[in-house]
């Protein structure tokens, strides 16, 4: 401000600009509050980003435990301990998150979250660390130390990667060549918008870490199979039998196919074989006597300077010429009303054949065919089928398979069937549907109507597969811990309303808040 005498025009004028740029400061203040706030929604998405993905990896060491157990059993139990680990700290976090959002009125409101009396009372008194917070300093040690335990035994160079200890490391700061606290420097006097952000970064970075601990032990086991000592030789014949008088055709591949793999030596049934195409070992020779024929022989590649050794031991079979056709189904013996069923139907040794029955029509290719049985009112449906071999001989043959309807759906929401637990809020935006569980065709059913009842109140009819205002209200005047009704759901097929599905079994739903 300019000094001097000065009008009462200009003292207004330098008054106004004052306010100006304190409303200027105070402005900027709730914009950097609403900036935290959005980060931490940021991070919330980026967290459940990574436990879904976390439980895809779950889920993939678990079939694979299941496919090859001797190989994978190990490393999911240190997987199941890891993620417990996890869980458990994340959820610590969420519980004091919780408790400082109850603080306010409304934890979207971020502008009000500019106090930091809340995070300071709970993790410090009289200038030092509460057992509050020696607490949250524990569980922070609990985690590290327990995750990297059970990375340094046996899985040395994810520890090296990931490194916990500095990852999650609370030893005091240097601020201005003073030593401290790491509490108190990442907590102590900040918005409570701030520290609930850096509380979700730390559930992030769990999470994150957790996933990258996952995958790496996928990728390491992968790693170790990539090497030739662990694949085995496949005996792979062009067709699954042969007539008498042919010649055997197929290919000697490894577990893992490889274009630019190469032999130096390869002996079959004692002699040298000298067709190599593509990394496979092409073999042509005549297929013998009717009945089981064994293949033996080696593979030698070089691997670090060192000749190796594959043995190679396998089998074919050597059948007469047929006289009877092969019909297999696709989803067992069984054709189901309401669906096109996929049948494969063939002769050996014929290219093409005949085949008839009630509803059934060819497509695609040979052998490809699709059966609606829907109108058909019989329990069974049988399949005749003809062919000519290539002698002139004339074959034939039939199968009969049974017809059944579609099993009874049941009822879902948001994807869960049965009994459900779940927040009210989250009840009222679910959607209704309805599935076939363990049925052998991916069917989508639309879901148009059902009906809606809560414990004391009239039943309330919804059209369409949401809840209505009417439905909305009546469950809003339900009881914590209450369990209501979904049913008499109205289903039909898509792309087939016409098919009538039996009566959908309703779900309920026990209202957790």
């Amino acid at each position: 401000m300019a000094s001097g005498k000065q009008s009462p025009r200009q003292k207004m004028i330098n008054l106004m600009y004052l306010v100006f740029i304190a409303m200027m400061a105070l402005n900027m203040s709730k914009e950097v509050l609403t900036a935290f706030g959005l980060m931490n929604e940021k991070l919330d998405k980026t967290a459940e980003n990574y436990t879904e993905r976390n439980s895809a990896l779950m889920a993939g060491l678990a079939t694979k435990v299941e496919e090859q157990p001797a190989k994978y059993t190990s490393i999911k139990e240190d997987a199941d301990r890891i993620h417990e680990l996890s869980t458990n700290f994340t959820q610590y976090i969420e519980g004091i998150k919780e408790e400082l959002q109850a603080s306010v009125d409304d934890p979207k409101d971020y502008e009000t979250m500019d106090q930091s009396t809340v995070m300071d009372q709970m993790f410090f008194q009289s200038g030092r660390i509460s057992p509050k917070g020696e607490e949250f300093l524990a569980q922070i040690q609990t985690y590290r130390n327990g995750v990297s335990e059970i990375l340094e035994d046996g899985y040395g160079s994810i520890a090296k990667k990931v490194n916990i200890q500095k990852e999650f490391a609370t030893d005091p700061e240097n601020v201005e060549g003073a030593k401290v606290p790491w509490l108190k420097y990442r907590f102590e006097g900040f918005p409570l918008v701030a520290s609930i952000t850096q509380l979700t970064q730390m559930q992030a970075d769990v999470k994150s870490t957790e996933s990258e601990i996952l995958s790496s032990m996928l990728s390491g086991q992968l790693q170790s199979d990539v090497s030739l000592d662990n694949y085995e030789a496949i005996v792979i014949p062009s067709k699954p039998a042969f007539f008498s008088g042919e010649n055997f055709s197929g290919k000697v591949v490894l577990g893992r196919f490889d274009n630019t793999l190469q032999f130096e030596n390869v002996v079959i049934n004692g002699k040298e074989v000298k067709s190599l195409k593509d990394g496979q070992v092409v073999l042509d020779f005549p297929a013998g006597n009717v009945g089981e024929q064994k293949i033996n022989g080696k593979l030698e590649y070089l691997e670090d300077g060192e000749t190796k050794e594959i043995p190679v031991d396998g089998s074919y079979t050597v059948i007469p010429l047929p006289n009877s056709a092969v019909i297999s189904a696709d989803k067992m013996n069984v054709v189901y009303r309401g669906v096109q069923n996929p049948m494969t139907i063939s002769i050996p040794g014929v290219s093409s054949v005949s085949a008839n029955a009630p509803g059934l029509r060819q497509s695609g290719g040979a052998g490809s065919y699709l059966m609606d049985v829907t109108t058909l009112q019989a329990r069974e449906v049988t399949i005749s089928v003809s062919g000519t071999l290539p002698g002139g001989k004339t074959v034939s043959d039939k199968k009969t398979f049974r017809v059944k309807d579609i099993p009874r759906p049941v009822g879902t929401i948001r994807g869960e069937d049965g009994a459900v637990s779940m927040q009210r809020n989250s009840l009222e935006i679910a959607t209704v549907g309805a599935s076939l569980p363990d049925f052998d065709f991916d069917l989508n059913l639309n879901v148009t109507g059902f009906k809606f009842k809560v414990p004391g109140q009239p039943t309330i009819i919804v059209n369409g597969s949401r809840l209505d205002d009417r439905a909305k209200a009546a469950l809003r005047r339900a009881g914590r811990g209450e369990s209501v009704q979904i049913y008499d759901i109205s289903a039909s097929l898509a792309g087939n309303s016409s098919y009538k599905l039996k009566k959908v079994a309703p779900v309920v739903i026990e209202l957790t808040n």
